[in-house]
């Protein structure tokens, strides 16, 4: 196995592009490996970046971030048992189960997304998937914030067959549904809902012609090969998500995975890295964690090709401190928002 990296690791620093065609039902489809994903985290930290700017450069404008805001519409009381996410009813965290907002409060969060910079407003719902009583309320949301001139993402659970085409109908921009992880590690953080569970909800999402936003959990305790396994996923999707968030694991006591190992931060930067390589023309996102790291890690996270942020998962009524440090980062990194 390590000969064969070695070998695969030398064929990617020759090839620029990195990427192996293969022949698929008379299309020719790009296909990464996870080999060919381990190698790219294993070449030299400055090989690796210079490579990921590299592509970042041909795709995007280097100096330009996209501002998304997420706002938890429906927080708590989650069916589920994700090991990382302190919604769990079943976890004894300090979060608790509370009913969905109101539209007038759903909305004032939304304008004051929209003043302080964000161009997108993401509604986050911890359900197992919506009921129809529920999803016609999230609707009239869609459709609001729609009107407000802000791109909208939504983020509701499982979907069944019909609710992909409501939201499109409503104004929906892009649907979140993460895998996570790799399928071989997944087992190990969520059993109430499959792999497939996942791709069959995003599949329903492509179906209705809206944006896929999809991405995964870095450092509940996978291995590289497994983080490169959850990079081939995605990247090798018929069609790659638009918007790819890579967030780094938040550990909340309370959770099973409260006390992991905290992963190396340059880690989460080769992830970065090899996350832009592998999906060129995808929007790579620094979601969750990301006030963890200090300014000098989320500038080299920008320099391998993060080009999308959150800049908190809940807008406060009285200003928005974590917006005021955003943007004086991006002042002294010459950044601009979209």
């Amino acid at each position: 196995m390590l000969e064969t990296a070695q070998n695969v690791k030398q064929e990617s620093i020759i090839n620029t592009e990195g990427l192996k065609a293969c022949k698929s039902e008379d299309k020719t489809v790009n296909r990464w490996s996870v080999d060919e994903i381990v190698a790219l985290f294993e070449l030299p930290f400055s090989d690796l970046m210079h490579r990921a700017q590299t592509v970042h450069r041909e795709n995007f404008d280097p100096n330009a971030v996209q501002v998304s805001t997420l706002l938890s519409i429906k927080t708590g009381g989650c069916s589920e048992d994700c090991g990382y996410c302190p919604q769990a009813a079943r976890y004894h965290t300090d979060v608790e189960n509370e009913p969905l907002m109101a539209l007038d409060e759903v909305l004032k969060a939304a304008q004051e997304a929209k003043d302080n910079g964000a161009s997108r407003f993401c509604m986050g719902a911890a359900w197992r998937g919506p009921k129809q009583r529920d999803l016609e309320l999230v609707l009239k949301m869609i459709a609001e914030v729609k009107a407000m001139g802000l791109e909208t993402c939504a983020t509701l659970g499982m979907l069944k067959d019909g609710q992909a085409e409501q939201l499109k109908d409503a104004g929906l921009d892009y649907y979140n549904h993460n895998l996570d992880t790799a399928p071989e590690f997944y087992g190990d953080v969520i059993t109430t809902r499959t792999y497939q569970d996942r791709l069959e909800t995003l599949d329903r999402v492509r179906s209705a012609d809206i944006n896929v936003c999809c991405g995964g959990i870095i450092g509940m305790g996978e291995s590289r090969n497994q983080r490169a396994g959850l990079l081939a996923q995605l990247a090798n999707m018929e069609r790659p998500p638009e918007s790819v968030p890579i967030n780094l694991l938040t550990q909340v006591e309370g959770t099973p995975l409260h006390g992991t190992e905290e992963l190396d931060q340059i880690e989460f930067v080769r992830t970065i890295a090899a996350a832009r390589i592998t999906m060129p023309q995808s929007f790579v996102r620094l979601s969750a964690g990301r006030q963890s790291m200090q300014e000098g890690i989320q500038a080299l996270c920008f320099l391998a090709g993060a080009n999308s942020i959150f800049y908190g998962e809940k807008l406060l009524t009285t200003g928005n401190p974590e917006a005021e440090a955003d943007k004086k980062l991006f002042a002294k990194l010459d950044i601009h928002s979209i």
